[in-house]
């Protein structure tokens, strides 16, 4: 098809999203509507970031301490299911209602699969595949040279070169390919590059350490003593997916009597082989795992279930944008850098907001701010405006790891952010409800808090019933918000990206 760029909006952009999770697929639609020219890399076999279960594992290096990025993407596990009540996640326009078809999980706390069957079905509705290139992973994203345009004596606007690779294709290089775009979108999630502890004796300890990005399924585990390192959600979700076949499982916290909730109680009641210790104070060479009040056990396995950090190793911003005690800035609003915006932005920097609401927002507001339909406050201010946060959360005790945690810190900031920065509605108060009353009913019972009886006030049931409403119509919502100009703009984007392309032919997104 011939490219006519008549058939594009005045201000569209050639946009580079790199990861196809839920945040980047929620970035790609946002960018689509607004009528820019998108491409999606995504290092997977398919969509879904995260939520595409992966078996294997990185054998050679079960800790994750190699340089990134980790050669397995994602960190999830067979069991898994959600802590939030699916009511309230899922797109504005495409909700995550049960259904009943083959190989669904209807249960309102379904498990991985299911959501990635969501993201499946939301990519069919509003036609994201033709944008998504799979088996591609990005080597490097810079910023191209800047060139005066023709009959101008400053410099044209920014341009970013992004390199990629096909997977699992030739490897004397020719696969290996260079574009140009007017801007990049990072949506590669935070859930993969596994952030390890510093404990003494770790590098002499010769039994099995792994981080819980390693881990999969509870059998390899079976009649051993395990430690777990970490007392967060993994920890203890991991925990119980191990005491029906490990001899003992030891889940050490750094303060006990913080941990000791009336759900951590009934499980230390229910189970003899589950033990709640302090921190490991060090590791012996025989496979004794010393505790910091002096008791000890001798283990099989040591699991490190101590969360993420934030890793681009693709991304060369000439310092730019750098990465410190695992906070990404500076980071206006955790979506611009000042100095590079709005070509470069970052989808899903966040952590502890409703996914994929949030990164709905932040993704409208890039796709806005590109087009021109929005305007960025000066580079000045966006700094002033970093530093300003930055002091804010440091006064009240926050730390710098934490600087990208909003709920439970700062609930009306993400709760307000759309309609602050692009019209996009509040999120609803009964979701919040919902989502708070399931934490409540984790913090009495984390072995039964899914599949308990729904006791919500009745302000949540009527919510709920228009909810569910939505089930039967579900298809034709779908169809009537994806909107019939895309087809052919699509078709000319692609002719668009075709004839600027410098070759054939990387990321992964985690939302």
């Amino acid at each position: 098809m011939v490219f006519d760029s008549k058939m594009l909006p005045a201000q569209w952009k050639k946009v580079c999203v790199i990861g196809a999770g839920m945040a980047g697929l929620a970035a790609a639609r946002e960018m689509r509507l607004e009528g820019h020219a998108v491409t999606v890399l995504e290092q997977g076999g398919d969509v879904g970031g995260q939520w595409l279960y992966d078996p294997r594992t990185d054998d050679d290096d079960p800790l994750g301490a190699a340089p990134a990025p980790v050669r397995v993407h994602s960190s999830m596990y067979a069991s898994l299911r959600l802590i939030s009540p699916r009511e309230s996640m899922g797109f504005t326009d495409f909700p995550l209602l049960p259904s009943d078809g083959a190989g669904r999980d209807p249960r309102r706390f379904p498990g991985h699969r299911e959501v990635f069957l969501y993201l499946k079905d939301f990519c069919d509705a509003f036609g994201l595949m033709d944008a998504v290139r799979l088996y591609t992973r990005v080597l490097r994203v810079a910023m191209a040279p800047r060139q005066s345009p023709a009959g101008a004596g400053g410099a044209g606007e920014p341009k970013w070169v992004v390199r990629s690779v096909r997977l699992g294709e030739r490897r004397d290089g020719a696969d290996v390919q260079e574009e140009v775009f007017d801007a990049v979108v990072v949506a590669t999630g935070h859930y993969s590059q596994p952030s390890l502890p510093t404990i003494k004796g770790m590098e002499v300890w010769r039994r099995r350490q792994l981080h819980s990005h390693s881990y999969r399924l509870p059998e390899p585990f079976r009649g051993e003593v395990v430690v777990m390192v970490g007392c967060g959600d993994s920890g203890k979700d991991i925990a119980l997916d191990l005491i029906g076949v490990a001899r003992e499982v030891h889940l050490t916290a750094k303060s006990t009597e913080a941990a000791m909730t009336p759900a951590m109680s009934k499980l230390l009641a229910k189970y003899a082989n589950l033990h709640l210790r302090p921190q490991i104070e060090h590791l012996c060479e025989d496979g004794t795992v010393v505790f910091a009040d002096g008791s000890c056990v001798v283990a099989d396995t040591v699991i490190y279930c101590t969360g993420y950090v934030y890793s681009f190793p693709f991304l060369d911003t000439e310092g730019k944008v750098t990465v410190d005690d695992n906070s990404v800035g500076p980071l206006f609003e955790h979506v611009f850098p000042p100095a590079l915006a709005p070509s470069l932005s970052f989808v899903g920097v966040p952590k502890k907001v409703p996914a994929p609401w949030f990164f709905e927002a932040q993704g409208k507001w890039v796709a806005q701010v590109l087009s021109g339909r929005r305007s960025l406050p000066p580079e000045e201010e966006m700094m002033r405006s970093v530093g300003e946060h930055y002091r804010s959360r440091a006064a009240a005790g926050v730390p710098v790891k934490c600087t990208h945690e909003l709920g439970g810190v700062e609930p009306l900031k993400f709760i307000e952010f759309g309609e602050k920065y692009c019209d996009f509605p509040r999120y609803e108060d009964w979701k919040r409800e919902i989502i708070l009353c399931a934490n409540r009913r984790r913090d009495e019972d984390m072995e039964t808090f899914r599949d308990r009886v729904d006791d919500d006030s009745d302000h949540v049931r009527l919510c709920l019933q228009s909810w569910r409403c939505l089930s039967s119509t579900r298809g034709d919502a779908s169809v009537a918000a994806a909107p019939p100009p895309l087809a052919p703009t699509s078709m000319a984007m692609a002719s668009s990206l075709a004839l600027n392309s410098t070759g054939s032919g990387s990321g992964s997104g985690h939302g």
